[in-house]
């Protein structure tokens, strides 16, 4: 009889045990978890050889110091964990980056900026990046250099892009700077093109070319100038805004000039201006001229206290991820939401850097075989107040 109780019982509780997981209380709960919207990515783990350049601009004496920049060679597996908070906790971290914000507006903070290039899955190296703080001068403020170059048949052209085309835009800036007709295109356009044809001297790299995006930073305005399909996206008060737009032979614009040009765009593994190249714009690559030309397009954008970093990158990046996705990942890296796990050495101190390895390190975990370089400059603080 007392074994029959006890049955009952265990019956009756493990009965009880179901009735509460399928109770409203638990679909409450799943509902509210659900709400929190927590993603975690627990096996995004590999291995990769990267170079990261971590740097803080300064408005001391020398443009460049060995703080300035330094370069870490990491081998690595990493692993990403990303969680997204509830709307009211959203809320009251935006209210308190808006507050930082403001906090910056009356002490201006030196510029922080950071980058990677890794080689992806690609037997040769042909990426590059240059950064380069306090450049030259105009109307009295340094101006900072930025620029993202992807090569192709080789890295010959890469190599003199980032060599060569901040010197050539700090000569145009000096020379005419104090020009009341300044044109920024018209400045840009005469720097790809010196660029284009010094390298035209060359005729071993006849067949090389890279693609090129560029940013320069001045006081009160952002200028980019982009030639191929690299990128620049700027994030504004939660927003995204694209500074460029990709040179893509079947872009409708560009394929109209190539075909006036005699040329064809031929759908070969991807549309390709002659079944060759995927871009329709680069520096170098002489024997696709004219249909492949070295005019960039540039845009320059006022700036505002409102502005929180910029990214520049190769399509290493863009081919895998969309902008709206690499703003949302820096932005949650800003705000300590998203944390990076490696293995070797760590960079936590500077927050460009460790968005710039993210976004580099989340394409080659969604598959990006390309060579893949990133530029991250946060521009929170930098406006000076007028």
């Amino acid at each position: 009889m007392q074994k029959t109780t006890m049955k009952n019982m265990k019956r009756h509780s493990s009965e009880s045990s179901l009735r509460r997981v399928d109770s409203p209380v638990g679909a409450v709960t799943k509902l509210e978890n659900v709400h929190r919207r927590r993603l975690k990515i627990r096996r995004m783990k590999y291995s990769c050889q990267a170079k990261i350049h971590v740097g803080n601009g300064s408005d001391d004496g020398d443009l460049k110091t060995e703080n300035a920049r330094r370069e870490i060679h990491e081998s690595v597996e990493i692993s990403l964990s990303l969680a997204t908070s509830s709307s009211s906790e959203e809320d009251d971290q935006l209210s308190k980056q808006n507050g930082e914000v403001k906090h910056y507006q009356q002490q201006q903070r030196p510029l922080s900026y950071g980058s990677v290039s890794t080689i992806g899955c690609r037997k040769e190296m042909e990426d590059a990046v240059s950064m380069e703080i306090g450049f030259t001068m105009k109307d009295g403020e340094k101006c900072d250099f930025f620029g993202v170059y992807d090569g192709h048949g080789g890295a010959q052209v890469t190599v003199s892009c980032r060599e060569r085309l901040y010197r050539i835009v700090a000569e145009e800036v000096e020379m005419f700077w104090e020009d009341r007709e300044w044109d920024w295109e018209r400045v840009m356009e005469g720097c790809f093109g010196k660029m284009d044809r010094e390298v035209a001297g060359d005729a071993t790299v006849r067949t090389v070319g890279s693609t090129a995006v560029v940013a320069v930073v001045v006081k009160e305005e952002i200028v980019v100038a982009n030639c191929g399909d690299s990128r620049a996206v700027l994030g504004r008060g939660g927003e995204v805004v694209e500074l460029s737009s990709d040179h893509k032979p079947n872009r409708p614009d560009e394929l109209m000039r190539i075909e006036e040009a005699g040329g064809r765009v031929i759908n070969w593994n991807g549309h390709r201006v002659l079944g060759v190249l995927a871009t329709s714009r680069s520096i170098g690559d002489q024997y696709l001229r004219p249909y492949v030309i070295s005019k960039p397009e540039v845009t320059v954008t006022k700036r505002t206290n409102e502005d929180e970093f910029l990214i520049l990158a190769s399509d290493g990046l863009w081919g895998v991820m969309s902008s709206e996705i690499a703003c949302q990942v820096v932005r949650k890296c800003f705000k300590g939401q998203i944390r990076r796990v490696c293995h070797g050495n760590e960079n936590q101190s500077n927050r460009a850097a460790e968005a710039a390895t993210l976004l580099s390190e989340i394409a080659l975990a969604k598959g990006s075989r390309d060579n893949t370089s990133v530029i991250v400059v946060d521009l929170r603080g930098t406006l000076k107040s007028s």
